[in-house]
């Protein structure tokens, strides 16, 4: 029997006293609570929540433990045109569920309207195949909860997905791999923190629903953006350990990170639902309240707004839905052990309703800031969606730091373009981007640090296929190669797809390098693409969202092999991630000024050099040249290790060696990313001048 229990906190809460159940459904009629034995496929009980509490259905189970199954049935008016789309006969899933037990398989069966006529209702019952929640044993709270551990200027953003950084792994036990506990493993860590990695990116991480077109041709969405659990582990990431869960799995891989001394953000995905458009399967919320949940346009209620893309966007105007965004935030941040979070597609997060369109002051941002835990995790937005002025790139709120595409794209085509004479940047583009993008983050005190610079990232192409494809090879993902990015910025170096030409595959890694040493040299936070120190290829597939095998597993047999080109280039990458240690101005979290503060040797100077070291004039920012210098720390006391150095950055993206002339000063020539000058055999003295191959940079300090 059921007492009347508490209307909050919302979800399944376990006591001494047995379980609290408590469920948002202000237009329901009536809510029935369904108990399942334990392998979730038998109703046992249905038992009526006969309480409601400012559209709120609660009631307690004293028999109620952790471990039992449970869902809904949920009753109301099923009317479309007017947002309602009710259906008992379908089981759904509790959106506070913290670990859920069932596979969506794509079946018909799992949709609330019926298939032929999606006007009406289907009375088909799915109880025996729904997802369902199993209550959890609560976690105890996380150690430090919602504290951000690296300094701003320190961060190296390392973006990977759980299963594809350990699945081929052979340092990590076999069982292991492509799990939670594979990747807390000593050997995956130690990789990490040797290439300078401070902060570990995880792709979603919440438990997902697969797109019932990817279910037919045997795929998944592997990526993971397709959320239906905000609050449960995906458990396809987990071992299955005798005596773990999802969630404690997931809280001891955060533990081993943190005993490092890293970061942990997670990506999460609260612009959508996987219910997809008006045509979807009912799982969860649609049938629990849809339009309590959902964006419904105004125009017709029966339809969904789509700024995400994928067939609907949940509505944060609603103070129940921002509360659901708001307690699994928390959740993550409290009890998981998650130090920050990626926001997919946030600017759907901004909007309150269609006719505002995107607010920096939106109820989300709100009530972020006022929050004592989640205004201190790390905060990053892709800030762009494909609704109504969906690019809003650096128009967050302060403290938030946002994915920088358009340093993406100047890199990239300042590089890589400038290998073959086409289409060329000019220096000033490449110079802005360089310093942290002012014109979209200088502005209500926002820290350079606010710009993520990124030369690649899981949408789009490895860096390997960056310098070695023209176009993309999609045909996998059953879309006739109609999804991704289609032209590649980058031309293919010298050949379309592999090559064992010499020649190519020198010029491949050097560009490599050069754009690896830009990002690490820029100021801004710089993100890593999981990979790329490895030379890890996707065979020119730049949307693999949907593969779950070698395609996107990173290979890790004989990268670690001692002078192999992967071994090569992730010692570059440690050594680029070292220096930047080494010199503050490039970990700087301030603006980088004309002149140095006279006494604070943390803000050097700055200046901008033509190959001559003459200073750049206005016609030389506008000329679509290929080379000059970026000289830190002129005008302050070098003093051998005490980091006040002044350093000089030599770029040259042209097809030809450079000479620079140097400032005054004893200066050490201390990395190169041309392969060939760069023998690892510790700093050289220059004279005077140096030579900068083509395609390359030279990195000297006094």
């Amino acid at each position: 029997m059921l007492s009347p229990g508490k209307p909050f906190p919302l979800g399944a809460t376990p006591s001494q006293q047995g379980i609290n159940f408590a469920l948002a459904a202000p237009s329901a009629e009536a809510v029935d609570l369904c108990i399942f034995d334990t392998t979730g496929n038998n109703e046992q009980q249905r038992l009526s929540l006969k309480e409601q509490t400012d559209g709120i259905w609660h009631g307690h189970l004293s028999s109620g433990k952790p471990g039992l199954v449970y869902a809904y049935r949920v009753h109301g008016p099923w009317n479309p045109k007017t947002g309602h789309r009710f259906n008992p006969s379908k089981l759904l899933l509790d959106p506070y569920a913290r670990e859920i037990t069932g596979t969506y398989d794509g079946r018909d069966l799992f949709l609330g309207h019926d298939p032929a006529n999606p006007e009406k209702r289907d009375p088909r019952d799915n109880a025996a195949v729904a997802l369902k929640a199993r209550v959890a044993t609560p976690l105890a709270p996380a150690a430090t909860a919602g504290h951000a551990r690296i300094a701003p200027g320190d961060r190296v953003l390392y973006e990977l997905h759980v299963k594809g950084q350990t699945k081929l792994n052979p340092a990590v036990p076999a069982p292991l791999r492509g799990t939670y506990a594979g990747l807390a493993e000593p050997a995956v860590l130690d990789h990490l923190q040797r290439l300078g990695v401070t902060t570990l990116s995880l792709m979603p991480v919440q438990h997902r629903a697969d797109e019932p077109r990817l279910l037919r041709m045997g795929l998944s969405n592997y990526w993971g953006y397709n959320t239906i659990g905000w609050f449960a582990p995906e458990a396809r990431y987990w071992s299955g350990r005798p005596g773990t869960t999802p969630a404690s799995e997931f809280r001891a891989m955060a533990d081993a990170i943190h005993a490092r001394g890293m970061e942990l953000v997670i990506d999460v995905v609260y612009n959508h639902s996987a219910e997809s458009d008006e045509l979807g399967p009912t799982l969860s919320m649609r049938g629990i309240d849809n339009a309590l949940y959902y964006h419904l346009r105004t125009d017709d209620r029966s339809l969904y707004e789509n700024w995400a893309g994928t067939g609907n966007c949940l509505n944060l105007g609603e103070p129940r839905v921002l509360q659901l965004v708001m307690d699994s935030l928390r959740f993550w941040a409290c009890e998981m052990g998650v130090d920050g979070f990626r926001f997919d597609l946030a600017p759907v997060l901004g909007r309150a309703d269609a006719q505002r369109g995107f607010d920096p002051r939106a109820p989300f941002f709100a009530a972020i800031a006022q929050d004592p835990v989640l205004s201190r995790t790390l905060l990053i937005a892709e800030p762009w969606d494909i609704g109504p002025g969906g690019y809003r790139l650096g128009e967050f709120p302060p403290g938030w730091l946002e994915w920088n595409d358009r340093y993406r794209d100047t890199q990239r085509g300042f590089w890589l373009r400038q290998a073959h004479r086409d289409d060329r940047s000019n220096l000033g583009d490449f110079a802005h981007r360089f310093a942290a993008s002012s014109t979209e983050f200088a502005h209500r005190g926002r820290a350079p640090t606010a710009s993520v610079n990124f030369i690649t990232a899981h949408d789009g192409f490895t860096l390997r296929d960056l310098v070695s494809y023209d176009e993309r090879h999609n045909l996998a993902n059953g879309e006739n190669n109609r999804d991704g990015h289609g032209h590649n910025l980058s031309n293919n170096c010298g050949a379309e797809g592999p090559s064992d030409d010499p020649a190519v595959l020198a010029l491949r890694t050097r560009l490599q390098r050069a754009l690896l040493a830009t990002l690490m040299l820029s100021q801004g936070t710089p993100m890593l693409l999981a990979g790329d120190e490895l030379g890890h290829s996707q065979q020119g597939n730049n949307n693999a969202y949907c593969q779950d095998n070698d395609t996107t597993w990173l290979a890790w047999i004989g990268t670690s092999a001692p002078g192999s080109e992967a071994a090569r280039l992730g010692a570059f990458i440690a050594r680029l991630a070292a220096l930047r240690r080494e010199a503050p101005a490039l970990r700087s979290t301030r603006w980088w000024p004309a002149e140095p503060a006279p006494d604070d040797s943390s803000s050097p100077g700055i200046r901008w050099l033509r190959p001559d070291g003459e200073p750049m004039t206005p016609a030389d920012w506008n000329d679509t040249g290929t080379a000059l210098a970026i000289h830190f720390g002129h005008g302050t006391t070098a003093k051998e290790g005490d980091g006040s150095s002044s350093w000089l950055v030599m770029v040259n993206a042209g097809a030809q060696a450079v000479s620079f002339t140097l400032p005054p000063g004893a200066w050490l020539l201390c990395l190169s990313t041309d392969p060939e000058a760069d023998t690892g055999d510790g700093p050289r003295a220059l004279e005077g001048s140096a030579q900068v191959p083509f395609s390359s940079i030279g990195i000297a300090r006094t």
